[in-house]
């Protein structure tokens, strides 16, 4: 009887790494998302804080009012360029997320077809086993017939 062997295996094993990989670079895009999400609320939060620190200032002068308008054109600026890295990160994200399903699919391609061909391999060797085992009791009874006579 021989040991399951299947043929595809090191073809299994590069689709798994594939698919291992493929899942890495997708959390990685989502630290990258997440880290642009981070950047625009933090940038949204000085925004804030800043403009209620200028609203609280005792006396206001035109050189205030012209830093303030000044800070809310650069932090508007850089709020689009977030914006803009932001939609660029999430298409990535998207597609790197394809490209897992996809792996994920062929991935699963073969481990179905292993699985076949192990129920196959199974089903063989039990027959053989059955085939071993009727040959054995014949064997057996055909002696007792022999020294019986």
């Amino acid at each position: 009887m021989t040991t399951f062997r299947f043929p595809l295996q090191k073809a299994l094993d590069w689709r798994r790494t594939q698919l291992e990989l493929a899942e890495a670079r997708v959390e990685q895009q989502a630290a990258a998302l997440a880290a642009v999400d981070r950047a625009l609320a933090d940038l949204s939060a000085m925004a804030h804080r800043t403009e209620m620190e200028v609203r609280q200032l005792p006396q206001l002068e035109g050189g205030d009012l012209s830093a303030l308008a000044g800070f809310r054109l650069s932090v508007r600026v850089r709020g689009r360029k977030l914006t803009v890295t932001r939609a660029d990160s999430q298409r990535e994200l998207s597609s790197r997320q394809a490209a897992v399903l996809e792996a994920r699919r062929r991935c699963r391609l073969l481990e179905r077809l292993k699985e076949r061909r192990w129920e196959e391999w199974h089903t063989a060797s039990e027959k053989e086993l059955d085939e071993l085992a009727a040959d054995s009791y014949l064997a057996q009874w055909a002696r007792r017939r022999l020294l019986s006579i």
